[in-house]
């Protein structure tokens, strides 16, 4: 009998890793120490970059696979990988402040071109559909280093009273608390049976009996025809089919990818990989998609977001140019760079106004959306297939299929999680 050969990817289990050792993409132990040893691929682009000549995509990818994957922290029974799009935020952010405190000019370079890198990233991963820790690690550490910057520069002045600083402080804790139940299940929905992977008779039947429908799939695809020139192999695309019968009218969905059948509003986060049960958007400043579950959250986050901002704006500018209003010393106030301490406070104060003024644009947009029972999802839908009613130069967008007006949508919003009891496809008739 021939000895059974083990695995190399099932040798390391059998022992346990120290704090630097961990098991790589290969499946082989590795140690933090060798991070810099055998690196072909990178060897291969420092050698063509040096002799100018082009590296592949290819490599490219390959060099930042092999980075992420051995750029480790020593942790209790194996090194922990770290995400190397958390990093960015953490090194650059601080010198770029600081580099625009300097002088007026450099300022205006640095939060101009700010912005302009952050949405030049955010399109770069979007088209990738890739998921990233970038805009969350930017937000993070943009609130605790604004704080450590007004304790450190703002608060040893003596214009802050302890009252204010508490209150700013309790604005502070309870963004994070907002952002943890944001983080939250945004209302994931689960195949209640893993094992079914095709549509049931008994949902069959559910359609509309005259079988003349006209349907949208989830790419826009439109199909036509009545069931018996369509096959299950068909239904499993996508195509929309709508509850006949039913008085709500509830239009449900087959998802190829999650094997289930979508409730209305539902839809696939090709970032998460999953379906949201009446999906918002996918934010990627919670990396996470904004749903049923954690609407409110999000929603809540927001609004103490900006009343947190605009209050420590306004205790930094009464701190450091005084005798001027708020508005008045956010553009004029003479001596602000005559020391390093007031210019970086100043600097630190236009930074978070241009964040400031993005959430606000979120926040209003949300506001909109809600008041006329619309998700996000659902308006840019409306606007490819123009179906949806534009006001105000496309600000708002009416898609008229769930508003029932202003107190009731709101009302909506304000259950959202608490749905009555929803009887199958089998039992509607």
């Amino acid at each position: 009998m021939k000895p059974v050969k083990k695995n190399k990817a099932e040798d390391p289990e059998l022992e346990p890793l120290c704090c630097c050792e961990y098991i790589d993409r290969n499946g082989e132990k590795n140690h933090v120490a060798a991070c810099l040893c055998d690196c072909q691929d990178l060897d291969e682009g420092c050698d063509r970059w040096i002799t100018c000549k082009s590296v592949q995509p290819e490599t490219c990818e390959r060099i930042m696979d092999t980075i992420s994957d051995r750029l480790r922290v020593p942790w209790l029974r194996g090194a922990k990988k770290v995400n190397i799009s958390i990093i960015p935020p953490l090194v650059l952010l601080p010198v770029f402040l600081r580099v625009a405190s300097w002088h007026f000019l450099l300022g205006a370079v640095v939060l101009t071109s700010l912005p302009v890198l952050a949405l030049w990233y955010y399109y770069l991963t979007h088209r990738r559909k890739e998921q990233t820790l970038f805009f969350l690690s930017l937000g993070l550490f943009s609130l605790g280093y604004m704080y450590y910057v007004f304790l450190q520069e703002v608060v040893p002045k003596g214009h802050v009273r302890p009252t204010q600083l508490a209150l700013l402080t309790c604005g502070l804790l309870l963004i994070l608390l907002a952002l943890y139940r944001a983080k939250k299940n945004p209302g994931y929905l689960r195949n209640p049976a893993s094992g079914d992977r095709s549509v049931s008779s008994s949902q069959m039947e559910c359609l509309n009996p005259k079988g003349q429908e006209k349907t949208k799939g989830f790419l826009g695809a439109e199909s036509s025809g009545g069931l018996n020139n369509r096959t299950p192999k068909d239904d499993l695309k996508g195509s929309s089919r709508t509850l006949a019968g039913s008085p709500t009218k509830v239009k449900e969905d087959w998802c190829a990818k999650c094997q289930l059948v979508r409730p209305a509003r539902a839809w696939h986060c090709r970032i998460c990989g999953i379906c949201v049960r009446r999906m918002d958007h996918h934010c990627v400043w919670i990396n996470s998609c904004v749903g049923e579950s954690n609407h409110q959250a999000f929603i809540l986050a927001l609004s103490i977001f900006l009343l947190t901002s605009v209050y420590g704006i306004a205790l930094t500018l009464d701190t450091i140019c005084r005798d001027r209003s708020v508005f008045t010393a956010l553009f004029y106030c003479p001596g602000v760079y005559a020391t390093y301490s007031s210019a970086l406070s100043f600097t630190c104060v236009w930074y978070s106004v241009i964040i400031t003024a993005g959430m606000a644009y979120i926040f209003l947009i949300q506001l909109i959306n809600i008041s006329y029972n619309v998700t996000e999802r659902e308006v840019q839908q409306a606007l490819r297939q123009k179906t949806g009613r534009r006001l105000l130069c496309g600000l708002i967008v009416d898609t008229g299929q769930y508003n029932r007006g202003f107190l009731r949508n709101w009302h909506q919003f304000s259950t959202l999680g608490a749905h009555p009891f929803h009887h199958p496809a089998e039992d509607i008739v």
